[in-house]
């Protein structure tokens, strides 16, 4: 498979934890890309969902370990929470295994441009 290289990679609302979840295309995407930054933008874990019904098949274990090895390996991995998993807000600012939490970032990009990057 011929790995795409980006700057950045961009993803949102996954909804891991719902059972219409893409989780495998999503899996597929990871996979093809390199980027220097990941940022996962809102509604990554559906906790909204899974207060009602968890459905947590292993292809969503695979992307958290996906992107949890992306991390280790030097990927800027930013998670910004939205809505549905608003209850990760308390934790702005920390670092969990690499993955940094926040409300809201800039990115600048290589050719000095910045972008404000927050889940709507």
């Amino acid at each position: 498979m011929l790995k795409k290289e980006l700057d950045i990679a961009v993803i949102s609302d996954v909804h891991l934890g719902f059972k219409g979840c893409k989780a495998t295309l999503l899996l597929d995407f990871l996979k093809s890309v390199n980027s220097e930054y990941l940022y996962l933008v809102g509604d990554i874990v559906d906790i909204w969902s899974m207060q009602k019904n968890v459905h947590w098949p292993q292809e969503h274990n695979n992307i958290i370990r996906t992107i949890l090895g992306k991390a280790r390996k030097g990927v800027k991995v930013v998670y910004i929470p939205g809505n549905h998993d608003e209850l990760l807000r308390e934790y702005d600012g920390m670092q969990f295994g690499n993955v940094m939490i926040r409300t809201f970032d800039t990115h600048i990009a290589a050719n000095g441009k910045q972008y404000l990057i927050m889940h709507g």
